[in-house]
């Protein structure tokens, strides 16, 4: 199904105008990123937002904590391809 991104929560969530599986709130199977006051959390959210305000296919694969998890195709490549995590390097000094 087709849907248009609303708003970017976080790394790999975003909010859709029509509901998917009883809720607008998708999470992308298949990526696992830096949660919000997390190294690495802003980086992971401005790549997710290349896809606010466009159109995305969502296929739906299950639920966690109220969102749908959810295979997410944009220009015909699905987002979180393969099962990654972000991965940030720090720095001690």
């Amino acid at each position: 199904m087709r849907r248009k991104v609303q708003k970017i929560i976080d790394g790999d969530t975003f909010k859709v105008r029509r509901k998917v599986r009883g809720s607008q709130y998708i999470r992308v199977s298949g990526l696992d990123a830096p949660e919000k006051g997390q190294f690495g959390y802003g980086k992971a959210k401005q790549k997710l937002s290349r896809i606010k305000g466009k159109t995305v296919t969502v296929k739906p694969r299950g639920r966690s904590y109220g969102r749908t998890v959810a295979d997410v195709i944009y220009k015909r490549k699905r987002l979180g391809k393969k099962k990654r995590r972000y991965k940030w390097k720090l720095s001690f000094r």
